[in-house]
Order: C-alpha cells, then structure tokens, then sequence
C-alpha cells in the first residue's frame, strides 16, 4: 500500500514540475511577443493619420 501511494507521490510531482516549466516557458514567451509587438506599433506612430 505504501509503494503505490510512494509512486502516485512520485508521478503527481514530476507532473507538477513539468507544467510548471511549461507555464514559465509559454509567459515568457508571451511576454517577448507582447514587448515585439508593442515595439512595433510605437515604430510606426509616425506614420499613421487620423
């Protein structure tokens, strides 16, 4: 009984962790695309007319 809740721990935790990489991958890669993006319509302010 102990083992099998040993291995849940085990597996549970190895999948928290890789969600977790996963989630500060996908922020910063998303914040990048954000600050690209942000550069992008600043360079091009002078530009536009209204």
């Amino acid at each position: 009984m102990e083992e099998k809740t040993y291995k849940t721990m085990s597996r549970t935790g190895a999948l928290n962790i890789t969600f977790g990489v996963l989630s500060i991958v996908f922020g910063v890669t998303a914040g990048v695309m954000l600050i690209i993006g942000g550069a992008k319509l600043l360079a091009g302010k002078s530009k536009m007319l209204f």
